[in-house]
């Protein structure tokens, strides 16, 4: 296990983390961003754990060992099959496994899991005792502060406490409760008004556990901010629409050397990646669609989407493509003006 998910009662590393986001962080989205940072703790998509116990186990869990630190996040609400689901997630060599008790999409209400669970605070202390017997690795919840009308600090710190005798050390809560009823899970991510206070005064009620805070951070700034009152942050969006944001996490909040200097040379690492996969099968746009943002606000970053999106779902699209939508934007950074 790294040592960046070890942490000890009242002493915590501090901790940047890329949020799991359905549809975006899969493994080719967490090769990229592993490029751009050594010190992010990466994300998988939320799995559930009938799929990891009857599905296609390496189209779910299937990782490159260049991801590490990489977290799996189930989802499901029976005891024995989250156990046994998170042995599974063991045995691929996952860091930590992360417990879903925040997602509101109807489909994951109907399996009773997500942020319904809130509601059920001793069914997620089961669930977390029975996967903690089962593995040797960390098992964490990430939650919101709040859901429907339970939404005051009594109802999160009631939540967290009966988890944490559970033994569960580290909660990653999106500090804006959920709606389960009459807003969809985009409008969830951004309608309940955020309340990073209550997750303040949390930390500040339970120095023992390690409280991590996601929900519209968006800049290094906005990360350094929180981290004078939490032991970790966790983006989402603007990791994977703006990824270039993520060349500052080492340098910026861990006064580390960035692992790369410019977006171009980002691209330029992923390129073998895209080749070795070409050639297991994987389509290019599966996976050159993760570096869509990465020359967000540079001169030819338009010309790179349209270049992509227009030519990687073509049949038998292969890397001359990404190589052109490359060479579109070095050709544009030559033409800008010194003084830009």
């Amino acid at each position: 296990m790294t040592d960046r998910l070890k942490s000890g009662a009242g002493h915590f590393p501090k901790t940047f983390a890329v949020a799991p986001m359905m549809d975006w962080t899969d493994r080719h989205c967490r090769v990229f961003h592993r490029i751009l940072s050594r010190r992010a703790i990466l994300y998988t998509e939320m799995v559930t754990a009938e799929a990891v116990i009857h599905g296609d186990r390496e189209r779910l869990l299937g990782y490159d060992p260049v991801e590490h630190p990489v977290v799996v996040q189930l989802g499901g609400a029976d005891p024995r099959k989250m156990a046994r689901a998170a042995r599974i997630c063991a045995d691929f060599g996952y860091d930590a496994i992360n417990i879903n008790v925040g997602c509101p999409s109807d489909r994951v209400q109907k399996g009773r899991f997500g942020a319904v669970l809130m509601k059920e605070p001793e069914t997620v202390a089961r669930i977390a005792e029975a996967m903690m017997q089962a593995v040797d690795v960390p098992v964490t919840v990430k939650c919101r502060i709040g859901v429907d009308d339970m939404d005051a600090d009594a109802d999160l710190d009631r939540f967290v406490d009966i988890v944490a005798q559970a033994g569960v050390r580290t909660f990653i809560i999106h500090a804006r409760k959920a709606w389960l009823e009459g807003l969809d899970p985009k409008a969830n991510r951004t309608k309940p008004p955020l309340n990073r206070a209550r997750v303040h005064r949390l930390k500040q009620r339970r120095p023992d556990l390690e409280i991590i805070i996601n929900g519209e951070l968006a800049t290094m700034a906005d990360c350094q901010e929180q981290l004078r009152h939490v032991d970790g942050v966790m983006m989402g969006r603007a990791a994977y629409q703006t990824p270039w944001v993520l060349a500052g996490v080492d340098p910026e909040l861990f006064d580390e050397p960035a692992p790369v200097a410019s977006p171009v040379e980002a691209v330029e690492r992923f390129m073998p990646y895209v080749k070795r996969m070409l050639a297991r099968g994987v389509p290019l746009h599966a996976m050159v669609k993760h570096t869509l943002g990465i020359f967000h606000g540079l001169p030819g970053a338009r010309l790179y989407r349209r270049h992509i999106s227009e030519n990687a779902t073509r049949p038998g699209a292969g890397i001359e493509v990404l190589q052109q939508a490359l060479d579109e934007v070095r050709n544009r950074l030559a033409r800008r003006p010194a003084a830009e």
